[in-house]
Parts: structure tokens; sequence; C-alpha cells
């Protein structure tokens, strides 16, 4: 990977889409085929969705449009990531590691497809044999909320006998809202306590009921990351 680098000179553009930064690029260690590999990622819950190429041209155009590029080494030409099938990848972001020679893409990926087989991610298999993907195909590692929310809409899906989950979602919003006050009232006593630990594990807490509640009225915890990221830098309220 080269020799490393100090850790002041990684540097993040914003996504606010301006001329190529010619400092930026030329920090920049391509191979010596002009050509740097480029990681993907989601800029909501952080999976990895895909690694392709990229070289000089290819970040200028997608810096310029804000739309990604890639280069086809097997076409030998820019590649405008979803201009055929419409799954474009909005950039988010973009960083280079301590080597600076891979890139980081934050993306906001258009109909949550990024594979070529149409799943959500090019890395779907953990298997002794590759499989077809396909939209069907497992969702890649995110966050561990991500992670909860999707254990919690399977119980909901597809019960399980003696699972807690099932148990608060047959209750419904009786039961789930009760819990959620519950563990609020003990998170508050936590905080006023000052024990760390404690605080911690009522947090965490709330979250799992709160997405309890979320899936059973039907409401995704992307959607509510989506309301999240909207507010980053929105105007403070009174």
């Amino acid at each position: 990977m080269g020799e490393d680098r100090d850790s002041s000179s990684a540097r993040a553009l914003s996504a606010v889409f301006q001329p190529p930064d010619p400092q930026f690029i030329g920090a920049l260690r391509f191979n010596e085929a002009g050509l740097i590999p480029a990681v993907a990622q989601d800029w909501l819950d952080g999976a990895v969705l895909m690694v392709a190429w990229m070289n000089q041209q290819a970040i200028e155009r997608t810096l310029a449009s804000g739309e990604v590029h890639y280069w086809s080494r097997s076409r030998q030409e820019l590649w405008h990531k979803g201009a055929t099938s419409g799954h474009i990848q909005q950039l988010k972001g973009l960083r280079y590691d301590c080597d600076a020679d891979v890139l980081l893409l934050s993306i906001e990926q258009s109909g949550d497809v990024a594979c070529h087989t149409g799943a959500r991610s090019c890395f779907y298999d953990n298997g002794p044999e590759p499989t077809a993907g396909g939209p069907l195909a497992a969702q890649p590692p995110a966050d561990v909320c991500t992670e909860l929310m999707r254990v919690i809409e399977g119980r909901r899906d597809l019960p399980e006998p003696g699972s807690y989950t099932n148990k608060l979602l047959e209750g419904g919003d009786n039961r789930i809202l009760k819990k959620i006050g519950e563990e609020s009232a003990e998170f508050v006593m936590a905080c006023k306590d000052d024990n760390a630990d404690e605080i911690a594990a009522e947090a965490a807490d709330i979250v799992f009921h709160l997405q309890v509640a979320l899936a059973h009225h039907g409401v995704s915890w992307r959607q509510v990351q989506q309301v999240l990221a909207a507010r980053r830098g929105a105007p403070r309220r009174d």
C-alpha cells in the first residue's frame, strides 16, 4: 500500500461540487495504469455497496457533475454509473485513505440498487459457492441500529414463538408505548444518577423499543436516518 503518511494529509471533499481541487487529485497515488480503487459506501447506514476503479478523468467528471463516474477496465472507457439502469449514484463526500491509494465515496444510491444483478450491494455472498444475487440477495453489513431494525422487522414478518419482540408487536401500541414510557423514565433516572454504563444501557433499551414501534407502524429506520440527515446544517430553531 506504500509508506504511511501523516494523518493530517488526509482530506475530505464536501459534496458541494466545485471544480476539482488540483492539490487533492495531485495527492492521490494512482497505479501504473493511472487507476485508483474506489469504495462506494451508503451515506446513511455505512453499508459498502460496491468497489470499482477511477482515473483522474472519472474523478473530475464526478466532482463536476455530482454523479459518480468510474473507469471501465473491460471497455476502456468512462462509465457513468446508472446512466442506462437509472441507478445513479449521487456523491455526498469523498475521502482518500492514509496511503492515498484508495478512495472512499459516500453516495446516495438511486433505486437502492448498486449491483448489476439487482442486489442492493455487490457484497451479498458469504458461503462456499457464489450465488446469482438479485433483489432477494442478503443485505450488506451496516451500522448496528440498522442491523437491529432488520431483526425486528424479521420478527414482525416471520414471528417466532417465545420472542419478546413478537410479544410487544402482538400487544400493539398499548404494550409498546407503555414500554417506551417506562424505559424513558429509567433513562432519566440513570442520567440523574450520572452513571455512564446505566445511561448507555437505558438508551439502548429506548432505541430498541422505539424501533419496535416504528416496525409496528411500518416506518423504516432509513426514514428516520433521512430526516436526521436532512436536518444536518438546517437553520437553528429557537
